[in-house]
């Protein structure tokens, strides 16, 4: 009888870590080897921060030309003819 008990226990232990093993795994965000991988519901979840861009997509361009304009007006300022 005691054999028996023993042997249930020990199956309803093994159980018991085998299911909290398995709801465990894979459900949310992991870092396995430096990597930062998703969790299995990525295309589900919502934005929770968006920054703040500049309005004009080129914004960069437009200050490079714009610098560019500054310095040829300065160069032909300062020419001698």
């Amino acid at each position: 009888m005691k054999r028996n008990a023993k042997r249930c226990w020990q199956g309803l232990m093994l159980t018991c870590c085998l299911t909290l093993s398995v709801l465990s795994t894979g459900c949310f965000q992991t870092t396995i080897s430096g990597q930062t991988l998703p969790s299995a519901y990525y295309l589900d979840d919502d934005v929770q921060y968006f920054p703040m861009g500049p309005e004009q997509k080129l914004s960069n361009q437009i200050r490079a030309l714009e610098r560019d304009k500054a310095q040829r007006q300065k160069s032909l300022d300062g020419a001698d003819y």
